[in-house]
């Protein structure tokens, strides 16, 4: 009975060490995820000529103006190289009113179809 008894401690202590969190003292051992901050450079602004050559899903950031309501969701976005349909819901406005005067940033993803290739918007960013 004592060896049973002693193996359960030996048994609950080696569980116990085995799921704490191990936390290092040095934060130079943690990678830079770890930590938060920054990472990187500048971003990589896009022109619509561009996009329209990437494939589907890639992250883009364009910078331009939206031109025009094309119905429902979609609009007409333009820089100086070309212009493009994009899909703006109405949550990614966050508040902000856009004329074709106003210059934006437009965070999203690349949307390649067969036919079109379009940008599908998940943050408007409103610039002047």
């Amino acid at each position: 009975m004592k060896k049973i008894s002693v193996m359960a401690a030996v048994c609950a202590l080696v569980t116990g060490v085995a799921s704490a969190d191990f936390k290092p003292n040095n934060p130079q051992q943690m990678g830079p995820s770890a930590r938060g901050g920054f990472v990187g450079g500048a971003e990589t602004i896009a022109t619509v000529k561009q996009v329209k050559e990437m494939r589907d899903d890639v992250p883009v950031i364009v910078q331009g103006n939206i031109i025009q309501r094309m119905g429902g969701e979609k609009y007409l976005f333009e820089d100086a190289t070309d212009s493009i349909t994009v899909e703006i819901d109405d949550d990614d406005w966050r508040g902000q009113t856009v004329s074709p005067s106003d210059t934006v940033k437009l965070y999203g993803e690349v949307d390649a179809g067969l036919f079109k290739t379009e940008i599908d918007v998940d943050y408007v960013e409103k610039l002047n």
